[in-house]
């Protein structure tokens, strides 16, 4: 990974607290947020297929790896996870960006490029639901449901301990590469119980409008086991400009399974 070397890495000051940040590439700025339970790493095979087009700026998000991980359910709550990313744009002095997530990260953008039209140029998600859709699934999809049995298992008070079993063995069954690495950021204190309070923090948040106004990329893998198609349903009717990429031979994430496709969306999209 010649790219490596590259790097600009950053501790960058945002909403009371620090973002360790990665920056890489030139051209206009675009945001990569990163899910559970993965770190900046998880864009490493992206990376390098799109840094001549973009100026990439790829935080561990509050809780994860080098950033701070503030003790606290409350400490995770939408609401604050959003101006962390705010503030980081800020802190750049943006006027506007490119913004994709995956997963928590998806989720995450969501939220944001609804509180924020005007600083979101375009967004992309990756396997990360709309919380309007995902939430009435939990409910009434009885199919989805059992794909987030995950989630209720980590909402439950001893979900750590489980996680941290056999040197993270329930989080090692999904890597193929980086063992290394993932235990490494895996390991720092309190960073299992951050990314868990994600969930505990959220699942019942309702104070938005789900309206998303900037032209939107939608890649969804298919064969996502937990994130089920039925979360692409009725999205038009909260996003005003939609293109849904339907993967289907993919899982749950496009951008190290196949980051040459992403990689030919995103500067297709953004460009």
């Amino acid at each position: 990974m010649e790219w490596i070397e590259d790097i600009e890495e950053m501790y960058i000051k945002t909403n009371g607290i620090t973002l360790h940040t990665i920056i890489i590439g030139s051209g206009e700025p675009l945001i990569l947020l990163h899910g559970f339970p993965d770190f900046w790493f998880g864009w490493k095979k992206l990376i390098p297929l799109i840094k001549d087009r973009f100026q990439l700026i790829i935080p561990d998000m509050r809780g994860y790896n080098l950033s701070d991980k503030p003790e606290g359910v409350e400490n995770y709550k939408i609401d604050l996870l959003i101006e962390d990313i705010h503030g980081l744009i800020e802190h750049f002095g943006f006027e506007s960006v490119y913004l994709a997530g995956h997963d928590w990260g998806g989720a995450l953008s969501w939220f944001i490029a609804e509180k924020y039209p005007n600083k979101i140029k375009k967004l992309a998600i990756i396997n990360a639901p709309h919380f309007k859709i995902f939430q009435s699934k939990l409910k009434n999809d009885e199919a989805q449901k059992e794909a987030s049995s995950y989630i209720f298992k980590l909402l439950k008070p001893d979900s750590e301990a489980r996680v941290l079993e056999n040197n993270f063995q329930i989080l090692r069954r999904n890597l193929k590469e980086d063992e290394d690495k993932y235990i490494a950021a895996w390991s720092q204190p309190g960073s299992i119980t951050s990314g868990i309070n994600y969930y505990r923090a959220n699942m019942d948040y309702d104070d938005w409008t789900g309206v998303i106004k900037m032209p939107t990329l939608v890649i969804h893998g298919m064969k996502d086991g937990a994130i089920l198609p039925v979360v692409l349903d009725g999205l038009e009717k909260y996003v005003e400009d939609l293109k849904i990429v339907r993967a289907k031979d993919l899982g749950h994430s496009a951008m190290k399974e196949d980051p040459q496709m992403v990689a030919s969306e995103f500067i297709d999209f953004f460009q």
